[in-house]
């Protein structure tokens, strides 16, 4: 009778699939600029107070400085972005969950400041957000691939 050893599974790699190669390219860059982003929102988080000027925009949000209201709602939304890069990156479980709702969020912010806002606020004209082309099919591949990742 052979015995097996508590080490074999390391030395068979069979079928080793990585989480990471189940990403598109263009998420994989995406997810390298989020993860700078995220980085870059702490350090202009921190360092706020000592900015004199700053510009700031996501999703048609724009602010001139990092301690407005909008400035903590940018700040937040790439902090988001660069945790769920994060994940994406090294592969963690719950990522393709954080990154539906990081679409969802993204989607919703755009449609509100492409339909809503303008109508609204006087000095805000309308424009059509181009980052919902890209957000719908980040929506879709990670949806597609939640449970593949998952069960990896």
């Amino acid at each position: 009778m052979e015995e097996q050893s508590a080490f074999e599974e390391f030395d068979v790699k069979s079928n080793f699939v990585r989480r990471r190669s189940l990403l598109p390219v263009w998420i994989k860059v995406f997810t390298w600029l989020f993860l700078i982003g995220g980085a870059a929102a702490v350090g202009i988080l921190i360092c706020g107070s000592f900015l004199t000027h700053i510009s700031l925009s996501i999703y048609g949000i724009q602010s001139p400085h990092p301690y407005t209201l909008t400035g903590f709602l940018i700040s937040i939304l790439l902090i988001y972005k660069g945790i769920v890069a994060y994940g994406l990156w090294f592969e963690q479980k719950w990522a393709p969950q954080a990154a539906i709702i990081d679409a969802i969020v993204g989607i919703a912010v755009c449609i509100i400041m492409m339909a809503i806002i303008p109508f609204t606020v006087p000095n805000i004209s309308f424009t059509i957000r181009l980052e919902l082309i890209p957000l719908y099919f980040y929506l879709l591949k990670m949806q597609k691939i939640k449970s593949t990742w998952e069960n990896l």
